[in-house]
């Protein structure tokens, strides 16, 4: 676990050098709000997650993945991190932020990202 990163990745990378494409401005990992989201857009005030499909249990076929070894672990793991990131975006929502959520998965077809995310960065579309 320790050589897991929770900044920086390479998908949070990604969606990144997409939103400087058209939104740039954004902050990154703000420890002040719930959850410390990857990307906030404090002025829009959104409030946006990059997830890896595994970790997060995602139910695309990488998501929905069984581990093999240490089974019982990683499934508590897994369950533990959906219902935290739950209780974070219901906190932020509560606080009258816009949380959106992108997955590890999503960023094979970036055009499609990237209308969504010009979307939700505009105001409108789906989180």
């Amino acid at each position: 676990m320790r050589a897991v990163k929770s900044r920086d990745t390479t998908p949070e990378m990604r969606v990144r050098a997409l939103l400087r494409r058209f939104a740039p401005g954004y902050r990154l990992h703000r420890a002040d709000l719930p959850g410390k989201p990857d990307i906030v857009y404090a002025g829009r005030k959104l409030a946006i997650f990059v997830h890896g499909c595994f970790w997060h249990g995602h139910d695309c076929a990488r998501g929905a993945r069984e581990p093999v070894h240490n089974a019982d672990y990683w499934r508590a793991k897994i369950a533990k991190n959906r219902a935290r990131d739950a209780v974070h975006a219901e906190r932020l929502t509560a606080m009258g932020w816009r949380v959106c959520i992108v997955w590890e998965c999503e960023l094979k077809d970036a055009a499609t990202l990237e209308a969504r995310l010009r979307a939700v960065v505009n105001g409108g579309g789906q989180n």
